[in-house]
């Protein structure tokens, strides 16, 4: 009987104990929270800026457009701020460090322009 109850409880343990490690969320070292202020002005900006953000490496990005902030969490590893505010500048608003082009700035929608 005691040899019944040690194997039981060795398979349970087999079973479950890497399951159980397994659940534990890997946190990575490179993680980084930024804000960064983004110039725009309508819910079309804030899709625009969001898609143009969302690169590789970027978890989340969120801007409000009555703050004009960008909320960043992204892999520092894989990507770098002024990686992202190229890209968000690239499709016509200005960033804290990156000016759009005049050319990207003036096909922007009426209700997008901020200069």
């Amino acid at each position: 009987m005691k040899t019944f109850k040690f194997v039981v409880l060795a398979f349970v343990t087999i079973l479950f104990v890497p399951n159980t490690f397994a659940q534990t969320p890997a946190k990575s070292i490179a993680s980084k929270t930024e804000t960064i202020k983004v110039s725009g002005n309508c819910g079309m900006c804030k899709d625009r800026i969001e898609a143009a953000a969302k690169v590789a490496g970027v978890a989340k990005a969120d801007w409000d457009k009555s703050t004009k902030i960008l909320t960043l969490a992204y892999n520092s590893a894989i990507v770098k701020s002024d990686d992202i505010q190229k890209k968000i500048a690239a499709v016509g608003h200005d960033t804290e460090k990156y000016k759009a082009d005049s050319k990207t700035y003036n096909s922007l929608p009426g209700c997008c322009k901020y200069r």
